[in-house]
């Protein structure tokens, strides 16, 4: 069975509503098994969205894809200049 994944902003609203209950006194297993997460998804979740508004998860994801896209780009373009170093010198 696949994993479902969960939108920025259903993450941030479970957030916001994990924050509440604990206000109340609630613990973060009892929270997690109403949220049907798990622990360390919601301290990881916390990690990287934690103080974040809808606006600002959205260009984070978009960002973090475009960062990736470069990184992929840069790597592809030092691959073709190692092989062409290596051509120009005819160890091919």
């Amino acid at each position: 069975m696949p994993r479902k994944r969960y939108s920025p902003e259903e993450i941030i609203a479970t957030l916001r509503e994990t924050e509440v209950r604990l206000s109340r006194g609630e613990s973060v297993g009892a929270i997690c098994r109403v949220l049907s997460i798990s622990e360390q998804s919601y301290h990881r979740r916390r990690r990287e969205y934690g103080g974040l508004k809808v606006d600002q998860a959205k260009r984070l994801k978009d960002l973090e894809r475009e960062n990736q896209r470069l990184r992929r780009a840069v790597s592809d373009l030092t691959l073709d200049a190692v092989i062409l170093k290596e051509a120009a010198r005819g160890n091919f």
